[in-house]
């Protein structure tokens, strides 16, 4: 029978250990495997850098939940968006968005200036500004995040693979704040889709992980396959199956945080303190009616607030909230409180005023409260 996706993610595609019956995959720590008398492998895999069963069954789920043809796991998320990047031919013309997460924008400016990429920007909150930035025949990628991290501006997925693919472009979309249990980035038209599986795909804060999904096994896949195996990018057999179980609980997690993100979102829109409230799921949100359509499952656990006392007001926030966490990270199931720009550095385009806010599975009433009480402290 077909299973829906919350099914699959759950009994994570329903592989039962043929050995000893057992419904939690084994860890394989083998970094080799062996091959019969006649030479041939016994199993599917000869060496665990390429790929190992683990990496091979978190691959597979991942797949099962975005629609895709083939999944690619990496160390990292820059580890996953490096690979994308490294397809590209030398020189070629990449366009991306101004606001996006800060790792992945130094990535992109520094790869062009080495002269790897020639690289566009465009402001996602004019996304218009995308057709002027593509050039016909010659841009060969176009690169977005939505919602993007910190500000949660939301691009129109359908219409930026429409401007990439007229212009002969591939999309490549990061998915990380909108995983599949609520956006299917593929089904709207984008090529290929990354996620940090550090965040949401894994969702407890113990694995550094990232992942590339793809619509066709093209040459650009084979590619991409290739050059993951031969740069080494790939995760550890424990942090494959840490990342399996953190997929399991994903449709749960994500109703829970969601939920706490929009309870909060309500609770602070219009509070004195507080100048501007940025969520998705919020109907004064720019991008709500975007949102919407793209994001079924929910809007996430993922907003930022601006603090009408500016920096010193932001900084102690995140320093005196006793129930979210002052870390650095998103989608875990703890609630994290980040005051944004001084971790992005002196060249980030976050306002200075802005704190991010990472909303976890615990008691509303708590992680509402908390807010409250630190800010009637300001």
């Amino acid at each position: 029978m077909d299973k829906r996706p919350e099914t699959l993610a759950a009994q994570a595609l329903h592989r039962i250990d043929p050995e000893t019956g057992a419904v939690i995959a084994p860890i394989h720590p083998s970094t080799t495997f062996a091959r019969g008398p006649d030479s041939a492998l016994i199993g599917q895999h000869q060496y665990r850098r390429p790929q190992g069963p683990g990496s091979q069954h978190a691959e597979d789920i991942v797949s099962a939940l975005e629609g895709a043809a083939a999944s690619r796991l990496f160390a990292s998320g820059l580890g996953a968006a490096s690979a994308v990047f490294e397809t590209v031919a030398p020189g070629a013309h990449v366009v991306a968005q101004s606001r996006m997460y800060h790792g992945t924008r130094q990535l992109l400016q520094r790869l062009a200036e080495r002269g790897r990429i020639r690289l566009t920007l465009f402001d996602p909150e004019a996304p218009e500004t995308l057709k002027e930035a593509v050039e016909p025949g010659v841009t060969e990628l176009v690169w977005i995040e939505t919602p993007a991290n910190p500000v949660w501006s939301v691009l129109d997925i359908a219409d930026c693979a429409s401007v990439a693919h007229e212009a002969g472009a591939l999309l490549a979309v990061d998915g990380t704040c909108a995983p599949p249990c609520t956006t299917r980035a593929l089904d709207l038209g984008a090529d290929l889709v990354m996620h940090s599986a550090t965040k949401y795909l894994n969702g407890h804060s113990d694995v550094l992980a990232g992942v590339v999904s793809t619509r066709e096994e093209d040459a650009r896949w084979q590619r991409l396959s290739e050059n993951a195996s031969l740069n080494g990018a790939t995760p550890g057999a424990f942090e494959s199956w840490l990342l399996i179980r953190g997929l399991r609980t994903l449709f749960v997690r994500f109703e829970r945080q969601s939920a706490n993100a929009m309870a909060i979102a309500r609770a602070l829109e219009g509070h004195p303190a507080v100048s501007h409230v940025l969520y998705p799921g919020l109907e004064s949100h720019a991008g709500h009616a975007i949102a919407a359509r793209q994001m079924t499952g929910g809007f996430g656990g993922l907003l930022s607030i601006r603090l009408s006392g500016g920096a010193a007001a932001a900084k102690k926030l995140a320093a005196t909230t006793q129930v979210f966490i002052q870390a650095t990270s998103i989608g875990g199931v703890e609630s994290l409180i980040e005051h944004r720009q001084p971790i992005e550095g002196p060249d980030s385009p976050t306002p200075d005023d802005l704190v991010r806010l990472s909303c976890g599975i615990e008691a509303e009433a708590d992680l509402v409260g908390d807010l409250r009480a630190a800010l009637a402290r300001l």
